[in-house]
């Protein structure tokens, strides 16, 4: 039996504030999304060169210490998980979370989530924040969601994506978190990646598995099969290109490959 929590207030009911509360956590999660990363980058690199240089050098030497933290568990902050904007951010969508089985937290899990998606608004939502009480209604688990390594080498940014409890998606951290002495660590994968990504349109879902076969290595290793998670999200936005046949869909994958890609938000 499907159980679901903090059902979303029906559109009809929605007041005007209660409209722009979740313009605004939408906007704040796409704009955080496009634009922190390039944004900090390029301000450590410009203060190098004016007055206010000793800010850049000390936090590039705390970047050098801290180097390795993405890859042990990294910083979580269970305020930033239980913010109220993530809550308007589900409602804009809306985003829910709905429960189909036990998952004893006597155990630990490798969950296999599709579609990726551009934003990876709905897995965002439901397993790197509360807004959809996962800890409620999966009491005992911690749940981690494995995104893009190369995320964690953006200045700022990868503190701040560590905070919702997000890890790279490589062998070392995955083997670090699995290997704790306490259970009930649950890690989901976006097993499509970046290359799924790229397939984002509206009313589809395709999923990249063919060479995607880590993750089921991983969960042997580590005492137990994967386990299938749901669609989690829609297709919120979508890529710059009509199939895979199109000519900018070809360029898309030659230029970022698989660690970026185009989105096309429809806010």
């Amino acid at each position: 039996m499907g159980v679901s929590t903090a059902p979303p207030p029906p559109t009809t009911s929605k007041t005007p504030q209660k409209q722009h509360l979740e313009a605004v956590g939408a906007y704040q999660y796409v704009l955080t999304f496009l634009l922190m990363g390039p944004f900090f980058s390029l301000l450590v690199f410009i203060l190098l060169f004016t007055s206010l240089w000793p800010f850049s050098v000390l936090y590039l030497v705390w970047l050098y210490v801290d180097w390795d933290t993405p890859n042990q568990g990294g910083r979580r902050s269970e305020w930033m998980r239980n913010h109220a904007i993530w809550r308007q951010l589900r409602d804009y969508y809306p985003v829910k979370l709905v429960k189909t089985a036990e998952l004893p937290p006597d155990r630990n899990y490798v969950l296999g989530a599709h579609p990726h998606g551009v934003m990876c608004t709905g897995f965002l939502c439901n397993f790197s924040t509360e807004s959809n009480g996962f800890s409620q209604l999966f009491p005992g688990l911690r749940p981690w969601l494995a995104v893009l390594a190369g995320l964690f080498y953006v200045p700022v940014y990868r503190d701040y994506i560590m905070s919702f409890g997000l890890c790279p998606v490589s062998r070392q951290s995955l083997d670090f978190i699995l290997s704790q002495p306490q259970p009930g660590q649950a890690v989901v994968i976006m097993v499509g990646g970046a290359h799924e990504a790229l397939y984002s349109v509206p009313g589809e879902h395709c999923l990249t598995l063919q060479k995607r076969k880590g993750f089921v290595r991983l969960a042997l290793r580590h005492g137990g099969p994967p386990h299938p998670c749901p669609p989690a999200s829609q297709s919120l936005s979508r890529t710059l290109h009509d199939g895979p046949g199109e000519a900018l869909r070809g360029a898309q994958g030659k230029l970022w490959g698989p660690c970026f890609h185009l989105p096309h938000p429809h806010l």
